[in-house]
């Protein structure tokens, strides 16, 4: 493909306006259930609104916009006005500390702010003396009054090109300390459009989103897919696992993206089915238990489809069809997608089939992202020629579909012998009296390290440690079996569900050894 026919984000905005600018784009569920509404055309009118109330504050293509807020319109007016004028977005998590804030707005250099009135302790501290433009608003707000000025002409506005960065995204940290993701004009609308075709997505859809705005799942899922084909979406405050079904009924929504997390939580609380529920098609990430997958197969009235993608690879590039659906498989490659896998030493097989590391081709910033901000050396040690080493392994079946086997962390050498974690993780969230489950590893003197598990039990039916070992010994190999046992009321979680193995890691033995 020509660069000059690569697709800009903000074209592909722009081109829904223009195509479906009397169609519905943004449904509002506040924090008190209320709703409001806005058309493409209404809501483009809202965007170069912000569009001029940043370029007053000198904000021209290349300077960087920080955003500090919860699901809201604000952010996503902000969010669309930085893309058409060839800004960089930087969404940061709304519940970050001081220092992480600091630590963002020292390494991008915002010309301009925007915080929720709810943190302004924590950002006015991190923003300390400097003299940056912030805006301090409430998410609640639809009317945007402190950021509107008069809108820009559409014609005012510039072109940006494919390959200019449109957001940094510092990613979510579940192994080590964030890195910031360039993502470029090109890279949301190949994110939007691959998202788009995978699920079959029309104009007369709706996407609900629940999961945090700030996340790339929200942005290249559901946002961007839905303004590839000029289609809406229904954006709600925050997750609610006791509200979720009735929200997405509530407003027709056809289309839904969550994480395993997520939806166990619905499942915690056993929702009724509303009887005018819509859904036709969910993703997820990250494996469920098979009793699990069938009881939402029952709530959702669908068959969820598993993906697998990451901030720094746009769309998901592994999809499951509909005829593939299934609690442990993460499909095969999304159209438009390179997927390979590259071989790893000493890595066990699993279920017969050698597992290899995850490796996603195509251009830096059309198909893959650009870079990690102002770090080269870890942007090339990221990658094998033109492909882009994930960290994370899988093996294909007979049938070419690809299952998830953990990241490469994520295999023990227990006296000489491969473990894999994922493994054990599997065979005890099967356990009747398990809810959830982490399997990391400790450092061991005469085995050189161990498996050790951290559980989170059923409510309904707890277990015991007893009960626990009696399971895995039934089931997995001495090598396999977790040394110890922790019952803990939650894991260590990113701020979209994913579990952050490393604190597990660095905590103390000797609050393990209660077990």
């Amino acid at each position: 493909m020509a660069q000059s026919a690569t697709p800009t984000f903000a074209a592909r905005w722009a081109r829904a306006v223009g195509v479906a600018g009397d169609h519905t784009f943004l449904v509002w569920e506040d924090s008190d259930a209320t709703t409001s509404s806005w058309s493409y055309s209404e809501f483009d009118e809202i965007v170069r609104g912000v569009a001029r109330t940043l370029i007053d504050l000198g904000t021209r293509a290349g300077d960087s916009v920080h955003v500090a807020l919860t699901n809201s319109p604000t952010f996503v007016a902000i969010w669309l006005a930085a893309v058409r004028l060839g800004a960089r977005f930087v969404p940061c998590d709304p519940h970050a500390t001081t220092p992480e804030i600091a630590l963002q707005l020292d390494r991008v250099k915002p010309r301009a702010a925007v915080a929720s009135v709810r943190r302004t302790d924590a950002y006015l501290a991190a923003k300390g003396s400097s003299d940056m433009p912030l805006f301090l608003v409430d998410e609640d707000d639809i009317e945007l009054a402190a950021l509107l000025a008069q809108p820009i002409d559409r014609g005012g506005l510039p072109e940006p090109d494919p390959l200019d960065p449109a957001a940094v995204m510092f990613t979510s940290g579940t192994t080590s300390l964030p890195k910031g993701v360039v993502v470029t004009q090109a890279n949301y609308a190949f994110a939007g459009d691959a998202m788009a075709a995978a699920a079959g997505l029309r104009p007369s859809d709706r996407q609900i989103v629940a999961l945090p705005l700030f996340h790339a799942n929200a942005q290249y899922y559901s946002f961007a897919a839905a303004i590839s084909v000029g289609a809406s979406v229904a954006l709600m405050n925050t997750f609610s696992a006791s509200r979720f079904l009735s929200q997405a009924a509530r407003h027709g929504a056809t289309h839904a993206s969550l994480f395993a997390a997520p939806m166990r939580m619905i499942l915690a609380k056993n929702p009724p089915q509303p009887p005018d529920l819509r859904l036709r098609h969910v993703w997820f990430a990250q494996d469920l238990s098979a009793g699990q997958y069938e009881r939402l197969c029952d709530l959702f009235g669908c068959r969820p489809r598993q993906l697998y993608g990451m901030t720094e690879t746009m769309p998901a590039v592994l999809t499951s069809n509909i005829a593939d659906a299934a609690p442990d498989c993460i499909g095969s490659p999304t159209p438009g997608c390179a997927v390979r896998l590259a071989a790893v030493p000493d890595q066990p097989r699993a279920g017969g089939f050698e597992v290899g590391e995850l490796q996603i081709g195509g251009r830096r910033g059309v198909e893959l992202f650009l870079g990690y901000l102002d770090d080269e050396s870890t942007t090339e040690a990221s990658f094998a020629g033109e492909w882009f080493r994930t960290g994370d392994l899988a093996w294909r079946d007979d049938d070419g579909l690809y299952h998830f086997a953990g990241r490469r962390g994520d295999v023990l050498k227990v006296s000489g012998e491969n473990v894999s974690l994922p493994e054990v993780e599997a065979v005890l969230a099967e356990h009747p009296g398990v809810f959830e489950v982490a399997v990391v590893g400790r450092p061991d003197p005469v085995r050189d390290e161990v498996p050790v598990a951290y559980v989170v039990p059923a409510v309904a039916r707890p277990t015991t440690v007893a009960e626990l070992t009696e399971w895995c010994a039934g089931r997995l190999a001495p090598a396999k079996r977790p040394r110890d046992y922790t019952f803990v009321d939650e894991l260590p979680r990113t701020s979209v569900g994913k579990i952050r193995k490393f604190l597990l890691k660095e905590r103390p033995a000797h609050l393990d050894d209660a077990t």
